[in-house]
Formats: C-alpha cells, sequence, structure tokens
C-alpha cells in the first residue's frame, strides 16, 4: 500500500506549530511562579485580566478601589512588617524571587524610583514569594536594593492579603497603594524603566495631598 506524503507532511507540520506556540508564549511572558496555591482563586476573582503577567499598567480611579490591604509579614532580617505601618503615605509592593529574570532586570528601575520618593510621601516593599531569607540578603547587596521584603514563602496569611489584588504566579507584579491602603495602580509583568512608575508614584502622592487640602 502506498502513502500519500502530500497529506501527511502538512499535519506533521501543524503539529510541530502546535508544540511550538506554547513555548514561545511562554517565553513571552513574566517569570511565573505556582508555589503559592493561589492561581485557581486568582482566576476566579473579578480581575481576570491580570492573569496574564504581560506587562500592562492599569491605574484605578479613587471611586473603584476595593477595600483596603491589611497584612502583616516578616522582613528577611526577621523585623515585622505591617499595612498600618505605611498608612499615610503611597506604598510601592513588588512581588519578586530571586530567580526571575525579569525580577532582576528590573531591580535597578524600582531603587531608582525608590531613592526618588524615599523623602517624598512613598516607601517601597519587596513581597518575595519563593527564596529563603538569606538568599533575599544576597539579592539585595548584589543588585543595590535598599528597601526591605516581606517573607511570603510558608506564610499563607500574607500571600492571601494580597490574593484579591496581585496575581502572584504572574511575577513581577508591581502595586501602587495609596495613603488609605487601597491599591490605585497596577503592573503585572517587569516595569521596564523607571518612567512610569515613577509617574503612578507622583500622581498618587498628588492626590493625597490634594486630598488633605479638600481640592
Amino acid at each position: 500500500m502506498t502513502h500519500d506524503l502530500s497529506t501527511r507532511r502538512p499535519r506533521r507540520a501543524r503539529w510541530a506549530a502546535l508544540l511550538v506556540l506554547p513555548a514561545l508564549l511562554m517565553s513571552l511572558a513574566a517569570c511565573s511562579s505556582d508555589n503559592d496555591g493561589l492561581t485557581q482563586q486568582f482566576r476566579e476573582g473579578s480581575d481576570k485580566g491580570f492573569i496574564s503577567g504581560d506587562g500592562r499598567v492599569v491605574e484605578i480611579p479613587v471611586d473603584q478601589r476595593g477595600e483596603p490591604v491589611v497584612f502583616t509579614g516578616t522582613t528577611e532580617t526577621g523585623e515585622a512588617v505591617s499595612s498600618a505601618d505605611y498608612l499615610g503615605e503611597v506604598l510601592v509592593v513588588n512581588f519578586w524571587y530571586a530567580g526571575c529574570a525579569p525580577c532582576r532586570a528590573e531591580a535597578a528601575d524600582l531603587e531608582a524610583v525608590h531613592e526618588e520618593y524615599a523623602d517624598a510621601g512613598a516607601s517601597f516593599l519587596g513581597v518575595n514569594i519563593y527564596d529563603k531569607p538569606d538568599t533575599v540578603i544576597t539579592f539585595a547587596n548584589d543588585y543595590g536594593v535598599t528597601y526591605p521584603s516581606a517573607m511570603a514563602a510558608g506564610d499563607g496569611p500574607l500571600k492571601m492579603a494580597f490574593a484579591a489584588v496581585a496575581p502572584l504566579q504572574a511575577t513581577p507584579t508591581t502595586l501602587v497603594i495609596d495613603a488609605t491602603g487601597r491599591v490605585s495602580a497596577r503592573i503585572v509583568g517587569p516595569i521596564e524603566g523607571p518612567s512610569t512608575l515613577s509617574t503612578l508614584v507622583r500622581d498618587t502622592i498628588a492626590e493625597g495631598a490634594a486630598a488633605e487640602t479638600g481640592q
């Protein structure tokens, strides 16, 4: 019996394309981690658009922001940290881990924005979702990061505190939290330069100042 090779080759080509496509999509996405076990909860939430980790920037109008994010945790140096420490000022929260290449690439830009606003109404806090404290300390020394990180590995309550507002499996993710503790902006994926994040922080600081003066 003979076989028509002209019909077999296109099938093989189609299968090859199907096999290559997922790998290509994965290479374009940000680092991911499923160690938090919360992926399904994120997918069932109201912000289904924030799962992909493709670098989208979203600003949330004041009247559309949810409840304040309330969290407690421990930093890489063993110090207690909580949302109450930052009320009254803008807080930038960056979710990361050392093995994530985009996290390493954006570290200097995050630090630059941190330094820009350190004395101008904004603080920074990392949330490391995977590593041990020693790894976080080494990363900070190697990449010049001066702000602390809360350790989320094994800390279910800390992860759950952010579950409604940040897709932790799409790492890195960066939140800008306003002076009342509510998320005002979200970047899913690497920040790709300091300018966008700087603008989001500046606008959120100005918003709080305007609210205080009644403007």
